[in-house]
C-alpha cells in the first residue's frame, strides 16, 4: 500500500492511503473498489445510477468543475492533478474550491507533487499530499517546517502579517 502526507489535527503525518486513483479511461459495468478516485469527467459523461456511488474525483487542471460543485460537495474526497511540476493551475482550483464553494473534505493533491510544493499546497487548501512515488515521501514532509513566518494570506491563515501587532489583529 502507498503512503501519503496527511495533515491530522494540523500536523503533517505520513500515512497509509487507502483510495487508488483511475488513470485510465472508466469503463461501465467493470467492478471498482468503493476507495476509488475516478477521473472528474465520469461525473459530466456517465450519468447512471453505478456513477452515483462515486465518493471520490481527481481534476485535472483543464477540467471545467465549476458547473458540476454541487455534485462535488457531496463527495467524500477531491483530488487536484499536476500533471507537471510547473503547472500551477491546481493551486488555484484548490482556492477556489475551498473559498468560494465552502469544500470542507478532504483535499488531496496528486500527480507530480514534490517536496518544493507542498507547503505551498497546504497554504491553498490541501489537506493530503500524494508525493511522486520515486521521490521519498519523509524527506518531502520536511518542507512543512522551512518557514516559520508567512507574509502573505493565505487559505490556512487569511490574515496577512501586517494585519497582526502584538498579536493582535488589527482593524
Amino acid at each position: 500500500m502507498s503512503k501519503i502526507i496527511k495533515l491530522l489535527a494540523g500536523s503533517p503525518q505520513v500515512v497509509e492511503d487507502d483510495w487508488s486513483v483511475m488513470r485510465e479511461p472508466y469503463v461501465p459495468g467493470v467492478p471498482h473498489s468503493s476507495r476509488t478516485i475516478f477521473p472528474f469527467c465520469i461525473l459530466q459523461t456517465h450519468a447512471s445510477p453505478e456513477t452515483q456511488e462515486v465518493r471520490a474525483v481527481w481534476i485535472s487542471p483543464d477540467d471545467d468543475f465549476e458547473p458540476m460543485v454541487a455534485r462535488l460537495l457531496e463527495l467524500d474526497l477531491i483530488a487536484v492533478d499536476f500533471p507537471v511540476f510547473r503547472d500551477g493551475r491546481g493551486y488555484s482550483i484548490a482556492t477556489l474550491l475551498r473559498t468560494r464553494y465552502g469544500w470542507t473534505g478532504e483535499l488531496r493533491a496528486i500527480g507530480d507533487v514534490l517536496r518544493d510544493q507542498v507547503n505551498y499546497m497546504r497554504r491553498c487548501g490541501f489537506d493530503a499530499f500524494a508525493v511522486r512515488s520515486d521521490k521519498d515521501i519523509h524527506d518531502a514532509i520536511k518542507s512543512f517546517t522551512h518557514y516559520s513566518v508567512r507574509y502573505q494570506g493565505a487559505v490556512d491563515n487569511p490574515v496577512p502579517l501586517f494585519r497582526l501587532r502584538n498579536g493582535q489583529q488589527k482593524v
